[in-house]
């Protein structure tokens, strides 16, 4: 019985310091920043150009926006540092960016992305022909109808930003315990010291794990659906945030809150040039920007820090 309740003690105030780290003790919060670092990702990159359109590619306007986003969050947040996974047309692997993002100990994670989808194809009766077949080993003519099939760009147009799937969240609590002692205070520290906690399966290290993985989800689709309204307040389409359970193994990868940015369709020659044109790259990074502020701002009301960032307008 004693151990029962000593363990269920270590538990409680693991949580508590663990949580204190964020939001300060009770009525006296804690004035730390919240928002230290983020890590901009222009998706794929060299060998691997991802969606093609008539005269680009996704990785080159990935890039590109990326580059721009990252300026204008340094102007719009100059306490905020910008960590770029790359800033040329070079290949990173989903495990290289995660990496890259790990080890710089970002606090949000923004992937710049194009979406892409099929062409339509069609099929109109226009006639018919002769044809030769073979029957019972001789030619034979035989008439049937003849059509013409062609394919029309797909019409599909309008952004998507994406978070993790929930059917990834045993992924997400490895990643989280792997990188707990980061964001443990002192005290939790030596309490976890104290108790020998090397076992990444360790029921006090599998409680907090649990506590930053629902943070984190809940972040995420904060900022999602944030950038999704921003978007739409510009006059775009937005296809909503959205879970995508196969494809973005890297939100699921990084120790941090993480958004997938799904800028338009590349496939839509509207939207291909809408995205390779100075004025529709700056809208998008724009709205990010917008919603960060928002998102930031937002953080820092929860945990009671003044700010004077300006984050409504």
């Amino acid at each position: 019985m004693m151990r029962v309740k000593y363990a269920a003690f270590v538990l409680l105030s693991l949580g508590i310091a663990f949580l204190s780290a964020f939001t300060g003790p009770v009525g006296k919060p804690q004035q730390k920043q919240v928002l230290k670092r983020i890590i901009i990702d222009a998706g794929h990159g060299g060998e691997d150009v991802g969606a093609r359109g008539r005269y680009s590619t996704e990785s080159q306007i990935s890039l590109e926006v990326a580059l721009k986003l990252e300026k204008m969050l340094q102007a719009a947040l100059p306490d905020v540092d910008i960590v770029m996974t790359r800033r040329t047309d070079v290949f990173h692997s989903v495990i290289q960016k995660a990496d890259i993002a790990n080890q710089a100990k970002g606090d949000l994670f923004v992937c710049i992305h194009v979406n892409s989808a099929a062409p339509s194809r069609r099929r109109e009766f226009v006639g018919y022909k002769t044809i030769t077949v073979r029957r019972k080993g001789k030619s034979v003519k035989q008439r049937v109808k003849d059509y013409r099939t062609w394919t029309t760009p797909n019409p599909a147009k309008g952004t998507e930003t994406y978070i993790y799937g929930v059917d990834k969240t045993d992924e997400r609590k490895a990643v989280a315990t792997e990188g707990l002692d980061e964001y443990l205070d002192s005290v939790s520290l030596k309490i976890l010291q104290a108790r020998k906690t090397s076992d990444v399966n360790d029921p006090t290290k599998t409680m907090l794990a649990n506590i930053l993985t629902q943070q984190y989800f809940q972040r995420s689709a904060k900022l999602a659906l944030t950038i999704e309204e921003e978007f739409q307040k510009v006059g775009r389409i937005s296809r909503q945030a959205q879970q995508r359970k196969k494809g973005i193994w890297v939100l699921q990868a990084v120790n941090m809150p993480a958004v997938l940015v799904e800028t338009g369709f590349i496939s839509n020659p509207d939207e291909e040039d809408y995205l390779n044109s100075e004025q529709g790259q700056i809208e998008i990074c724009e709205v990010i920007t917008r919603s960060i502020r928002l998102y930031k701002f937002s953080l820092e009301n929860q945990v009671g820090i003044g700010t004077n960032t300006g984050s409504r307008k």
